[in-house]
């Protein structure tokens, strides 16, 4: 049964694994706005799109930002899903958006909708989120340093 699970994708408690809830009420400043709360690799985070959020991630040095979905209750895939990562002191960014077709292909697919940017900036970067997708989410963050890839 765990390897059915695994090879569709894998369950929401899968995708969490160790993770704590962070509600993401929070004020965080960064670049001249405020982001709900941190996400790393001891938190998680969840909502409802269509809607839209800011998380501060914190990196160490140059790295990769992989941002990733489980979405639950899909009931329309919604025109596009959109990420943005920031580099520090938004200086830079670059913006991944999807059709919401492919957003939902993807994640029937691999069990999990993720989009990824590389930073070369040390510290605080603003990640935004943003689509018009009718679904409940479960959204995490990983960093993974560039040197190691």
């Amino acid at each position: 049964m765990g390897l059915m699970l695994i090879a569709c994708g894998g369950s929401r408690d899968d995708f969490i694994g160790a993770r704590v809830l962070d509600v993401c009420k929070a004020s965080w400043p960064v670049c001249s706005e405020y982001a709900g709360c941190i996400l790393g690799p001891e938190s998680y985070s969840e909502g409802r799109f269509p809607g839209r959020g800011q998380v501060l991630v914190r990196v160490p040095e140059a790295s990769t930002i992989k941002v990733s979905f489980y979405l639950e209750e899909v009931t329309a895939a919604g025109e596009e899903t959109a990420i943005t990562v920031h580099e520090e002191g938004c200086r830079a960014r670059q913006r991944k958006a999807s059709t919401g077709r492919a957003a939902l292909d993807q994640m029937e697919k691999f069990g999990v909708f993720t989009q990824q940017a590389d930073v070369t900036g040390v510290g605080d970067h603003l990640v935004e989120f943003d689509s018009d997708m009718q679904a409940r989410y479960v959204v995490k963050v990983d960093v993974t340093p560039l040197r190691l890839q």
